[in-house]
Parts: C-alpha cells; structure tokens; sequence
C-alpha cells in the first residue's frame, strides 16, 4: 500500500513539474524595415525615408490563444521636410518604440498565424550631424495605436521563426518647428523578421 501512496505521489509531481515548465513566455529578436508615406499639410510635405532597424519583444500567454506582449523598436532615419516656399531639410533622426499589444494566436501543427492590436510611443530623436541641415530641431515624443499580423514556424520546441506586418498609425513630428507642423497623421509599415526563444 505504501509503494502505490508512494508511485501515485511521484505520478503528481511529476505532473506539475511539467505543467510548470510548460512555455508560457517567449523573447525575439528581430530585424525590420520603417517606412513612412509622403504626409501633406499646412503646405509642408513630409517623407521619412525608408530604414532598417532592431525590434525586441517580450510575450506572456495568458491563455494558450491569448498573449499580452510588450516591444522595443529602434532604427534611425531620416525625415524630409519641404515647408512653404522653402528648400528641402533633413533631420537625421532616432526612433525608438516603447509599446504594449494584445496577441491573438492560433496553432496549426507547426505554424502559428497571430493578430495584435496595441497602443504606444515613439521617441524621435534629432542627430545634429552631418545629415541633418537643421540643427534648431527638439525631441518628440508621439503616442499612437499599433497593430498587425504574422506568422510564426516552430523549428524546435523551444524556437520559432516568426515574419510579421506591423503598422503604427501616429502624427507626424514636427521638432518643435512650426514650419515643419503638418497636423496631420501617418501611418508607418513595419515589416519584421525574427526569432523567438520559448522559455
């Protein structure tokens, strides 16, 4: 009697060992593209020019089809401003991303499709150097919604490779100028491609 007590109690544990150590939490590493649209108002025209950049997310799944995921996006780029009557300046610029979503996933064998939908910042940061011909620039920072769709492929049980279109709908950044104001918002594409590490 005392070895089935025994066989059953070690039948538990080791249940909950393996629900314990089921992957609930994931990290990735991506690289993505930013680009923007040509944005119009109050006479200026805008461009971001297109660039390349790191994204880091941290995921926890609520539920096995629901996730709460938090990101960190950096690139740097350029923005082209043509205000009124004026020449054409760049500003040298550094974005970074700091933003919160909820993930929606479902699993087909080895491929996982998801949705998100979120809200966040981003830090434009002028660089006074040699790109940037206006030198007289401050830092925004503009609060936006994200959202977004991908894929990711399990190669082991611990990673997978994930390929996703992210949007950032935020108004555009003025520098503080006044001549550089267009009051009007863009919508940045964000195509990514990375890896994750399920832990």
């Amino acid at each position: 009697m005392k070895k089935m007590m025994l066989l059953g109690a070690l039948l538990v544990c080791a249940a909950a060992v393996g629900n314990a150590q089921e992957s609930r939490q994931d990290v990735s590493a991506s690289a993505l593209g930013v680009f923007g649209p040509e944005v119009h108002g109050l006479g200026v025209q805008e461009n971001q020019l297109g660039a390349l950049g790191f994204l880091g997310s941290y995921r926890y799944s609520v539920t096995p089809r629901s996730s709460l995921e938090m990101n960190y996006m950096f690139n740097q780029t350029s923005e082209k401003f043509t205000p009124p009557g004026r020449d054409t300046v760049y500003v040298h610029t550094r974005q970074q991303e700091i933003s919160g979503a909820y993930v929606y996933s479902r699993n087909y064998k080895n491929f996982n499709p998801f949705v998100e939908v979120g809200v966040g910042g981003i830090i434009f940061t002028p660089i006074r150097d040699f790109k940037t011909s206006q030198l007289d620039t401050k830092q925004n920072t503009n609060i936006g919604a994200l959202a977004g769709g991908g894929l990711a492929y399990e190669i082991s049980p611990s990673f997978d490779i994930r390929a996703e279109y992210r949007g950032f709908l935020i108004k555009t950044p003025d520098f503080g100028r006044a001549d550089y104001k267009t009051n009007r918002y863009e919508w940045l594409s964000l195509p990514v491609i990375g890896i994750a590490y399920h832990f």
